[in-house]
């Protein structure tokens, strides 16, 4: 089943104490589901006893693989100047150490929207993959997912996961996670919920989000005032428009769903200014869960995506394109933190 053991460790030592073959070691130790738990363990101890290491330099020539994933966060409106949404920017220490579990080398890159990033990574080899995150409005993103598609590329972005999904996606039940905001919501007797955040086509996430709110207040026997739906991107400078639009166009309302923590936020600080009191007078609820959502005045109950279970999916879902394996589900469950903001 392989060689004797020589003075160097060699994975076809490890095969041969390990009883299996050498491409079962090399694939055992890309972490490979090819093979069983088992052995995948098996090996990975007779690796640490010997203190091998992989050479990534011979198994790149072998492969013709870099060894190496590209992640490319796009530009976001935020107060600072960092431009990542900080959603985005708390799922890098996911995906890194899942890249680190894995033995690849991780390429963090900045892109702007407009400029060609989809041109020069299909055309330098820089990475075996990329992750996409973070796009802005989806209608003027969809081109170049079309592209990268014709052309072969391994990529998956983070975004909203249906029957029209362009490329390899993965994201949060959105549907589900909105009606979960609403029948909480209603469950604290709020009846006239208002809605922060562009859900159409151009946004489909907030678009699923707003669609799983109004199942939740159908179900109910409700409906909503199409006039407490205001269009809102995931800013806290878009959040504190939409509720100054929301208030001025005089219809009651109890409670704003916001499609993001940086909506919520903008708008509670609107609120604050017109003396309205959260959550005596208006409940909130976010999405994300943010680090600021836990520091906001009230502290913001919000939809908690599982930044973990994101990460590994991503890598994933990336690896089993270039492996040619079957890839992880791509829909994430969400969970609801209640905290003041809805009188927790």
């Amino acid at each position: 089943m392989g060689r004797k053991p020589s003075n160097k460790p060699t994975s076809f030592e490890i095969a041969y104490l390990a009883g299996v073959s050498q491409p079962t070691v090399s694939r055992a130790l890309r972490g490979s589901r090819s093979v069983s738990k088992a052995t995948r363990e098996k090996i990975e101890a007779i690796a640490r006893q010997l203190n091998y290491t992989v050479d990534k330099n011979a198994s790149s020539l072998r492969t013709q693989r870099s060894n190496t994933l590209a992640l490319l966060f796009f530009e976001d409106p935020t107060p600072d100047e960092s431009n990542i949404n900080p959603f985005f920017l708390s799922m890098l220490g996911s995906i890194t150490r899942h890249c680190a579990a894995k033995g690849l080398d991780l390429l963090v890159s900045f892109q702007k929207l407009e400029d060609d990033w989809h041109r020069r990574y299909q055309e330098s080899h820089r990475a075996d993959g990329l992750i996409l995150l973070g796009y802005g409005d989806y209608t003027l993103y969809e081109s170049r997912l079309r592209q990268l598609v014709k052309a072969g590329t391994h990529f998956v972005r983070w975004g909203s996961v249906d029957e029209g999904t362009i490329g390899a996606t993965v994201g949060s039940d959105n549907f589900g996670a909105g009606r979960l905001a609403g029948e909480h919501l209603i469950a604290r007797g709020r009846r006239r919920i208002a809605f922060l955040g562009q859900a159409d086509s151009h946004y489909p996430e907030f678009e699923q989000r707003h669609a799983g709110l109004l199942r939740a207040l159908a179900a109910a026997g409700l409906s909503q005032d199409p006039a407490l739906v205001v269009d809102a991107i995931s800013s806290e400078e878009s959040g504190h428009g939409a509720a100054r639009t929301l208030l001025s166009r005089g219809v009651p309302f109890d409670a704003i769903f916001a499609a993001s923590d940086l909506i919520a936020i903008g708008a509670q600080r609107v609120l604050a200014d017109a003396g309205l009191a959260v959550p005596e007078d208006v409940a909130i609820v976010g999405f994300d869960d943010i680090p600021a959502a836990g520091f906001a005045n009230p502290p913001l109950t919000t939809v908690v995506q599982d930044i973990r279970l994101a990460g590994e999916a991503l890598v994933e879902s990336v690896l089993a394109q270039i492996e040619e394996r079957i890839p992880p589900p791509a829909v994430l469950p969400t969970r609801l933190v209640v905290r003041a903001s809805t009188g927790g």
